[in-house]
């Protein structure tokens, strides 16, 4: 919060709601760019929907306050650094009702049979932030990053729990050992998800796959990517918008290797190499501010 308030500069911070388990202690905020005007692509950049990931929410902060106001005259940005403050303040992937934030951005709000999460057409977290993107009355999203992280928690912690919720037996699995991307396998975007991946390489290593050439149980399309269902189709906050490029980052936090800064800027790095390879890639322009 301290960082936020001592933000100014080039944004505007919205108060979109905040969580009723404790609504002073838990709002929910977001950055937009002043500069926002009709006809400029439109950027989201989300963290902390699992509030246990630190680095999505520092790295989204960090953006903020250092190289996001260099993308204001070419796009409109938002940000919304924390979706799940209880999830970070506790340390938890869940919100308090035991409900993966991340799997409850429903497509209308409807319950979508077959997702592995409580079937709560949505969160608190997941509904504050689709009410703000439906306030802003954008057509069309250009890009969105949702900044994650994988941890060895996830599987010391998360996945047993998740199997006792849900009355399962935990199968043991691995952590990736490094930096990935979850892309759409039915919109790959390979080109702009390299370019992240280059980007990032030069702050911290990428996951390789396992012996069975899986990342989290997923085939790898490409060096640090591995591809799933349409992310709208099992609730991931990656689909939340109709964003034409649209990716989920995970850093690994627990490497010997590798420092809480490299964590943070990792996602930094990740940021900005998706702006600037759109920005290349649409020959896109500054937009000349409004009178």
């Amino acid at each position: 919060m301290r960082k936020l308030d001592s933000l100014g500069g080039p944004f505007d911070l919205i108060e979109y709601g905040s969580l009723t388990i404790n609504p002073a202690k838990y709002p929910l905020w977001a950055a937009k760019s002043r500069s926002w005007q009709e006809g400029k692509p439109c950027a989201l950049i989300t963290g902390g929907v699992h509030g246990y990931e630190t680095s999505g929410v520092q790295g989204a902060l960090r953006f903020l306050s250092t190289s996001a106001g260099a993308y204001c005259d070419t796009f409109n940005i938002l940000v919304a650094p924390c979706v799940s403050p209880w999830g970070y303040e506790t340390i938890q992937r869940w919100n308090p009702q035991a409900v993966d934030p991340n799997r409850s951005f429903n497509p209308a709000g409807e319950v979508v049979e077959g997702r592995s999460f409580n079937p709560e057409a949505a969160t608190e977290e997941s509904g504050a932030l689709i009410a703000l993107l439906d306030g802003l009355g954008v057509a069309q999203w250009l890009v969105h990053l949702d900044l994650h992280e994988t941890t060895d928690s996830d599987e010391s912690e998360f996945r047993p729990a998740k199997a006792a919720r849900d009355g399962e037996v935990h199968k043991p699995s691995s952590i990736p050992d490094g930096f990935y991307l979850v892309s759409n396998r039915d919109d790959p975007q390979s080109a702009w998800h390299s370019a992240i991946i280059e980007r990032v390489r030069g702050v911290t290593h990428i996951a390789p796959p396992d012996a069975e050439g899986l990342i989290i149980g997923e085939h790898v399309t490409q060096e640090g990517v591995i591809a799933i269902p349409p992310p709208s189709s099992i609730g991931l906050c990656s689909g939340v918008t109709n964003a034409a490029y649209a990716t989920t980052t995970e850093v690994y936090p627990d490497s010997a290797a590798t420092t809480d800064e490299q964590c943070t800027m990792a996602q930094v790095a990740a940021i900005e190499a998706a702006l600037d390879f759109i920005i290349r890639d649409r020959q896109l322009r500054p937009v000349e501010r409004a009178s």
